[in-house]
Parts: C-alpha cells; structure tokens; sequence
C-alpha cells in the first residue's frame, strides 16, 4: 500500500514517529516520506543518528499552524498523526498550551488533509482519552471525536480519518519502565503509586505495526483498539528492580486506577477481529455494510486493564525489552 506512495508523520522525531519511520523504511519503501515536527535539534539528532536515507525529508512546523501543515500535505497520500502535549502533569499545568495542540492541531490537520486532498489520516489515541479524568485526556477525547466527525466534512471523494487507541507504551520516552530499570541498576528506591494499579501495555513494534495495519483497513470513521495484556504497576517494579525496596506514594492528582480502552457505552457499536477491537461510528454517514463480516461485541462489555483476560508476566516483559 506505501510503495512509491508519499507518507507525512507528524510529531515524527519522538518515540513512536522514529520507530514508525524505521519500519516503514525496512519493511515498506515509500517514495517519500516526511518527518514533520517542531524541534530543529531532535531532527539533526534524528538525520544523524542513523535516519539520512534518501527518502526521508525532514519538514520544521507546528500543527498549531494550518497554514504550514497545508504546505507540509502537498502531494501526500497517507498521514500519521502522532504529534501531541503527553505528560497528564504538563497538561494540567499549561491547559491552554495542551487544547491549541492536542485538540486545535487535531482540527488543523484535519482542515489541512482536506485542503490538501490527502487520502487516509489516522491519528493516535490513548486509553486516557476513555471516560478521561484528566486534561490530557479530555484533549485526546475531543481530538477523537474530532477525527471521526471529520468524515462528514470530507464526503465520499475525500481523505478518510480515523483513530488508533491504546495503552502505555513499553520503554518509550517518558514511560516508567526507564525510570524503574535506571533505578534497580543503581540499587536506589522504587516509587509506585499504589500496589493495585493496572496498565495496558504494547511494544512500539507493535504498536506502529497495529498503526500501519489500521491504515490499511480502515474505511473512515473507526476507532482501532488492540488486545493487548495489563500488567499491575506492582508486578512492574518487582520484575526491573527485584533487588529495590519500594516506595508507595499514593495516586497522583488526574490519575486512574485502572484504565479503561473501552467503554460499556461504546461496546454496542464495536466489533471484534482475532487481534483488534474496531469502535464503530454512530453516524447517518457511516455505511452500514462495513465490518459486517466481524463478530459484534457482547452487551456490556468494558475492556478495562484491572479485568482483562489477557496478563503479562515478567518473563514476558523481559522478553519484549530484550526484543
């Protein structure tokens, strides 16, 4: 599907964008393909870090600015928003600076995708953004319901948008699994926030490969959820710090117990494949035969990491850090 075809990542130079562009170049050989992000310094450290082939092109700008994204979407076929305020502590202390990226830049690309009559845009989503208790959240909320709405605007004839959501992301930048390995390798003190905490967990292979497979099914208008397994915060600490005592410091401000990728509410409009579940827009636009091979999901149902079915053990996470 990428081949001699021009792909634009935005946000390209953090965790998920330098794995997508590595992938999308061993595996995939787009004709171009786009780095676009707002810090000249990351993309030297990107170009030079290994990332100069040919194709890659590395675009400064902002989704803040829809004059440059519709610049940056001449000639592209295939966008990958990744670009976003991430830090639930970041975003409650600088609110406005996390609405004019999360939810203003997710109306500029969309804007900028139609203008630019980019094909498929799908843009990345979280777990937090479900029944969100925080700013961050009610961010990617918002930027959600904007990309599924936003196919009303495009019509039959243009870009389709559509959302991946999932859960933290095992060694990306700013995730514990760093902290807790940097800790246990200096013999220092682990700090959790309570003993029973769950979290989905996915590797960043997994999840650019989930992104990529999305693209490719995608009709416009779905929300792609993944089955992935939970692990507790506890069980966490215990398999990258065996050795460390451990701190219980109690739940932060805007912080969950357990996360939740789909809700009760959203389970009557979802179906299931073997590896996914698909959250299907409620809308007079959204054509009724799409996904109607796929089994319906139960009534009731709630993917929550606390009662997930599917448990990573610390052998397990061993093995994907070693991968």
């Amino acid at each position: 599907m990428f081949e001699d075809k021009v792909v634009l990542v935005t946000g390209g130079t953090g965790s998920f964008g330098k794995k997508f562009v590595e992938i999308m170049l061993r595996d995939y050989r787009p004709k171009k393909l786009i780095i676009f992000s707002r810090d000249e310094l990351k993309q030297h450290e990107m170009r030079t870090g290994g990332f100069d082939h040919p194709s890659l092109r590395y675009f400064i700008g902002d989704v803040r600015d829809v004059d440059r994204l519709r610049r940056a979407f001449h000639g592209v076929d295939f966008v990958v928003h990744a670009a976003a305020l991430k830090q639930v502590p970041a975003c409650e202390y600088n609110p406005f600076e996390a609405i004019m990226t999360n939810v203003n830049g997710a109306k500029n690309v969309i804007d900028a995708a139609i203008d630019a009559n980019v094909k498929k845009v799908l843009a990345l989503s979280t777990d937090k953004a479900v029944n969100p208790v925080n700013l961050y959240g009610a961010t990617k909320l918002c930027a959600e319901k904007l990309f599924v709405q936003g196919n009303a605007y495009s019509g039959e004839t243009g870009p389709k948008f559509a959302c991946a959501r999932y859960g933290n992301v095992v060694g990306s930048r700013g995730s514990v699994v760093p902290i807790f390995r940097k800790q246990g390798a200096t013999g220092g003190r682990i700090s959790i926030t309570d003993e029973r905490m769950t979290r989905f967990w996915i590797t960043l292979e997994q999840g650019v490969k989930f992104v990529i497979n999305a693209i490719d099914k995608m009709h416009g208008g779905e929300i792609f959820v993944p089955k992935i397994p939970s692990m507790t915060l506890k069980e966490l600490a215990r398999t990258l710090a065996p050795s460390s005592p451990v701190d219980v410091v109690g739940i932060r401000p805007g912080e969950k117990l357990h996360e939740c990728l789909i809700s009760e509410d959203e389970s009557r409009h979802s179906v299931e494949e073997d590896h996914m579940y698909v959250i299907l827009p409620e809308h007079a636009w959204w054509p009724s035969g799409f996904w109607s091979r796929c089994r319906k999901v139960d009534g009731g149902f709630r993917f929550v990491s606390d009662t997930n079915s599917d448990w990573l053990t610390g052998e397990q996470l061993l093995a994907l850090l070693e991968n």
